[in-house]
């Protein structure tokens, strides 16, 4: 049983009889197998450790632990958390970009202050120290130290000198003479040169060669002649009534401006506040040159140490182009001249500069608007138009930053835009339209002619340019004469019942018998050309017409002229000459009747221009004057019981209608004299160029 499947045999000596036995060849095999190949020794057990070495990190012994790089870390976020993380960077990229450029501007204009006062050293200018009353002390008033005899480089024209007509003028020169520190700061030495004495109200200016710097060479002399002007006269009278009157008036608006708005544009008497247009301090800067004439000393050195102090001109706000350039332009720059003050020229020209990006139009023709921070210029908002009395009235003053600094840039940036408005069609007669495109360069709205708002005092300046310049533009003196027979022609009538004789607008050949108050600019400008050669009949219009801009405020209730008036032109109307309409009854502190009646008194010697200005005055006083401090324009001038304040005080009050009356009062011709300077159209004198 137990051999199925297998054979059997015996193996030899094998003593057990039956014993089963495998075949002989297995047997062999098994037996050599034993013998030949023992079992190998069991192989020893090795153990391995792995150690992986990762800086910052530590090993936690987890296997789930792994080395991610940041490349997997910034792929594992959701696409929500990548891009507030980039925007983020982002952010803090332009951040710092903006701020490297904030700090590199300031340390610029650091590093370049030197330089700049080298370049913008002014020529030797008037030097008029305080009235004989002020205080002698130089440390009672701010600002001034004793002056040492110094010398001013001349940047072109010669210096402008002014010496007292009498035979002691030397004497007072070595006395008088005076030297005024930067209260920023910067002292710097100059060279020794005898200097004229005047007093605060002025003497006559007489040209001294100066020197020209080498810094100036470069850029080449001015393109017009120096100037030779006389100054306002060395002692003259005590003010009289009248002018007391009027320095009166200017502190008490002083007062309230000091008290309530100090350092900002313009005061709001009845609220005791302030209003600011462009931040820049604008009634301050604008009643400079006023504060000088009127003699009001500590007025003036403490409106001085905030311009040094506190007047920037690097900030981001954007400015009119024409009212700053009439406003702060033409104040600092008369600031300069009447106070010999080299800050004033230095603010002008830094803020001169600013304005220039205004120019760069396709036509030349300058945008309205312009940033004086960032230097972006442009229209305003609702139209690509500038009006043509914006344009054509900033050349006075840039013609004349350009004679004190050598530079050439802002009288040929201004004087384009003469040259260009000169050769343009659409007139009628030598009168222009109001708008004119900055792209294309021409003018706009065509067919609508007046001598009021947007057009008046483009024809101004057409003449102060011309006797500004030395009566030698024959241009501009061409350009005047035609528009005075346009005006003749075509916008001048006569009232009823009274024959007043008055200018009004022409609209697509269609006359309106209305008149803006801002025309009373022209008796004064009229008489002015009259005085300087031009024909005897401009001084007869001129009579004629200041005879109605006193009618325009005789007429109202309160002695003050509203904004526009209508003429009545029917001889059978039981109407008065002056018609008011509800929404033109206000007034707003105007200079243009009195800046006339000091022309024409000033030119004629009658007295009874004065006397009207001295009604004016009086209601001024009595109707717009504010308890508190300052003046208020009102909103109707045919209600004296209730003129209703508007509550705010244009800064032209104290720069020019103060000014105006100030000067009317006086009865000295030397006083500002019209042979040596002329009025930018914010009142501001400039000194006429020589021959």
């Amino acid at each position: 049983m137990a051999a199925r499947g297998c054979r059997t045999s015996e193996v030899p000596g094998a003593s057990q009889p039956g014993l089963l036995t495998p075949p002989v060849g297995g047997v062999a095999r098994a037996a050599a197998t034993a013998v030949m190949y023992p079992p190998p020794p069991p192989a020893p057990h090795r153990d391995f450790i792995s150690v992986t070495l990762s800086l910052g990190q530590s090993y936690d012994g987890s296997k789930s632990w792994r080395r991610r790089s940041c490349w997997r870390k910034w792929k594992q976020l959701s696409r929500l958390q990548r891009n507030v993380i980039l925007f983020f960077l982002t952010f803090l990229v332009l951040c710092g970009l903006l701020s490297y450029i904030s700090v590199a501007d300031q340390w610029r204009a650091v590093d370049g202050r030197s330089a700049e006062e080298r370049k913008a050293r002014p020529a030797d200018p008037p030097v008029l120290p305080a009235p004989q009353k002020a205080d002698a002390n130089p440390e009672n008033s701010p600002g001034l130290l004793p002056q040492k005899p110094q010398r001013h480089f001349r940047r072109g024209p010669p210096n402008l000198q002014i010496r007292a007509p009498d035979k002691d003028s030397k004497d007072r020169r070595q006395d008088d003479t005076r030297r005024r520190d930067e209260v920023v700061g910067d002292a710097r030495q100059e060279d020794s040169t005898q200097r004229t004495v005047v007093s605060w109200r002025g003497a006559v200016i007489e040209p001294e060669q100066g020197t020209e710097p080498p810094s100036r060479k470069a850029e080449g002399p001015p393109t017009k002649p120096s100037s030779q002007a006389p100054g306002i006269q060395n002692q003259p009278a005590s003010p009289n009534e009248r002018q007391r009157a009027v320095i009166d008036a200017f502190r008490h608006a002083w007062t309230g401006y000091r008290k309530f708005a100090w350092g900002h544009d313009e005061l709001k008497p009845v609220s005791r506040s302030f209003s600011e247009w462009f931040g820049l301090g604008l009634t301050l800067i604008d009643a400079l040159d006023t504060m000088w004439i009127l003699g009001l000393k500590k007025e003036f050195e403490e409106a001085r140490k905030w311009v040094s102090k506190k007047l920037r001109f690097q900030k981001d706000v954007d400015v009119n182009l024409f009212e700053s350039t009439i406003r702060i332009l033409g104040g600092l720059l008369s600031a300069y001249h009447l106070s010999g003050d080299d800050l004033f020229l230095r603010k002008a020209e830094d803020f001169g500069n600013r304005l220039l990006p205004a120019f760069q139009t396709p036509s030349r023709i300058p945008y309205s608007d312009v940033n004086i921070g960032t230097g972006a210029a442009h229209p305003p908002r609702w139209t690509s138009d500038s009006t043509v009395a914006e344009v054509t009235s900033i050349q006075l003053e840039f013609r004349e930053l350009s004679r004190l600094t050598g530079s050439k840039k802002f009288q040929e940036a201004a004087e384009e835009v003469t040259r260009r408005v000169h050769s343009l069609s659409g007139k009628k007669d030598g009168l222009v339209p109001m708008f004119i495109n900055t792209h294309s360069g021409l003018f706009t709205h065509m067919g609508v002619f007046t001598l009021g708002a947007r057009a008046d005092s483009y024809y101004e300046y057409l003449l102060k340019q011309w006797i500004q310049g030395g009566k030698k533009e024959t241009q501009l003196l061409e350009d005047y004469l035609e528009a005075v027979e346009g005006i003749k022609r075509h916008l001048l009538r006569r009232s009823e019942p009274r024959k007043l004789t008055f200018v009004g607008e022409l609209a697509h050949g269609r006359f309106s018998a209305k008149m803006d108050h801002l025309v009373c600019f022209l008796p004064g400008t009229l008489a002015l050309g009259a005085h300087h050669g031009l024909p005897a009949d401009h001084m007869e219009l001129a009579r004629a017409l200041m005879d109605t801009c006193y009618q325009m405020n005789r007429q109202m209730e309160t002695g003050l002229s509203p904004e526009i008036v209508h003429f009545n032109l029917y001889p059978q109307s039981d109407r008065k000459d002056v018609q008011v309409k509800p929404a033109d009854r206000h007034n707003l502190l105007r200079p243009e009747t009195v800046e006339s009646l000091f022309y024409l008194h000033r030119l004629t010697g009658e007295r009874k221009y004065q006397d009207w200005g001295w009604e004016i005055l009086q209601s001024f006083n009595k109707y717009t004057r504010v308890p508190s401090g300052g003046y208020s324009s009102i909103s109707n001038v045919q209600d004296p019981l209730n003129p209703q304040p508007r509550d705010k005080m244009e800064s032209f009050f104290l720069g020019e209608t103060l000014k105006y009356l100030y000067l009317l009062f006086s009865d000295d011709p030397a006083l500002l004299s019209l042979d040596a300077y002329v009025f930018n159209t914010e009142a501001h004198p400039l000194p006429i160029w020589a021959a």
